[in-house]
Order: C-alpha cells, then sequence, then structure tokens
C-alpha cells in the first residue's frame, strides 16, 4: 500500500475539488467530463455541485454502490489502512469532508491523505 500524488485537475489548482478529482482517478475520466456531468446533475437537483447528495446520486447513476465503514473504532482506522484492505479494486473514499481515490491496494491524492479517518466509499461490483 503506497501513497502516489496525483491531480487530474487540467490546471493542477489546488482548490476545492477533491471529489472531481477522486472520481477521475477511479473512472479514467477527464476533470472537465465529471465536472460538468455533477453541474448537470447539480442542475436537476437544483443544488450546488458540491452537495453530498449531487455527487452520490451521479456516482449512483455510474453503477457505483455506496457501503458505509464500520465504526467500532472511531478515529483508528485510516484511509491507508483501507487501502492496505483492499489490494484490488477501486474506491473513491470519503472522510465526510474529503474523497480519495483508492485502486489496487494504493490511495491517489494531492496530498498524503492516508491518516484520514474514512467513513463510508463507493465502489463497483466486479471491477
Amino acid at each position: 500500500m503506497s501513497y502516489f500524488y496525483a491531480n487530474p485537475n487540467p490546471k493542477k489548482k489546488l482548490v476545492i475539488d477533491c471529489v472531481i478529482r477522486a472520481i477521475c482517478i477511479v473512472t479514467n475520466k477527464s476533470w472537465h467530463e465529471v465536472f460538468f456531468d455533477i453541474c448537470t446533475e447539480a442542475g436537476v437537483q437544483c443544488d450546488m455541485p458540491s452537495s453530498n447528495q449531487v455527487w452520490k446520486s451521479y456516482l449512483l447513476n455510474q453503477g457505483f454502490k455506496i457501503k458505509m465503514i464500520p465504526d467500532m473504532c472511531p478515529a483508528c482506522y485510516t484511509v491507508a489502512e483501507f487501502a492496505r484492505d483492499n489490494p484490488n479494486g477501486k474506491f473513491i473514499v470519503c472522510t465526510g469532508e474529503h474523497a480519495v481515490a483508492v485502486m489496487d491496494g494504493n490511495y491517489y491524492d494531492t496530498w498524503d491523505s492516508g491518516d484520514e479517518v474514512p467513513i463510508y466509499f463507493y465502489y463497483k461490483e466486479n471491477e
């Protein structure tokens, strides 16, 4: 399990676009494609693109499923440990305020978010 720097933002900006970045990395779609798709979903819902419900709907419509991480030991299970425990598959791991791409046991972000505490994640079966 390793951390890898990744920033699919076309201008390499460090802005509040972690959800867009994580989705891009996991789906191999461009930043613009994901951004505009989520903006479209926001328009349908009359909500902001940053709304958890907006990008949740987008992911569910793309065939992702959501799963909560058991809260047996709050603040003691990290993104890095989630990556280690999931050596196969693609996941968008959410901490409540941040989203991280995890693929095949590694995590990808603009900073080493391995110590963050995940709450839930999105995944696709058989992928």
